[in-house]
């Protein structure tokens, strides 16, 4: 895919009490990164569907749903039928074949992304993600924001990576965990092309300036 980097800022890093101004502080960013939790495959409740909706009614910029919940596949649906552009389930929570999520998620209207936990093997889903738009690459345990990134997954983002390049998939590969300015170029180098990012922008005095640093910093890496 010829794009360049996708920024991503998480709204777990916003102020909760005023979710469609901080939508709109982020206006410059190609994608809202929404996690939901469930306090069941993940220990944190975050919000849920009609936070979702109401959001995606005011949000500037395309919703990016990332569903840390069990059985995804009866959920997950219901968050493309919102109008989100890309919605993500993890391959460890779903029940059934993650195809036939992939499926649902594509005939409601969204991408369908596939998130991989630190310690799960890429190689156990490669035949599986030939049907998804998106793989995201947790570069933190998922549950909490503020995390330490875990370099140690890079890995698996290069094999995605020359997966891609040799046609064998066709994927946007999503970083998210720790992404900062620090940590960036590191997950740029390694072949993703969107980052999620938290703190990193929520937690700048300038949103909008901290997310075009972001972007040219992996697009420098991407590019190098």
């Amino acid at each position: 895919m010829s794009h360049g980097p996708l920024i991503a800022p998480s709204l777990l890093s916003s102020d909760f009490a005023r979710l469609a101004e901080e939508s709109q502080r982020v206006a410059d960013a190609d994608w809202l990164h929404v996690d939901v939790m469930d306090y069941h495959f993940v220990p944190n409740l975050t919000l849920g569907l009609p936070v979702v909706q109401a959001i995606q009614k005011t949000s500037p910029v395309p919703l990016d749903c990332h569903l840390m919940i069990e059985a995804p596949e009866r959920w997950a649906p219901g968050y493309a039928e919102a109008g989100a552009r890309n919605v993500t389930v993890h391959a460890e929570a779903c029940t059934g074949d993650p195809r036939d999520v992939a499926r649902d998620l594509r005939a409601a209207g969204s991408l369908a992304g596939l998130a991989l936990k630190p310690a799960t093997p890429l190689d156990d889903y490669l035949d599986v993600l030939r049907d998804f738009d998106t793989l995201l690459v947790m570069t933190v345990e998922p549950g909490f924001g503020g995390q330490e990134f875990i370099a140690e997954v890079l890995p698996k983002v290069r094999t995605a990576r020359e997966l891609v390049q040799t046609g064998h998939l066709k994927l946007f590969i999503e970083v998210d965990g720790g992404i900062n300015a620090d940590t960036i170029e590191q997950a740029a180098e390694a072949g993703a092309d969107v980052f999620v990012a938290g703190s990193a922008v929520y937690g700048a005095d300038d949103p909008a300036k901290a997310i075009a640093a972001l972007r040219a910093q992996a697009g420098a890496a991407l590019r190098g």
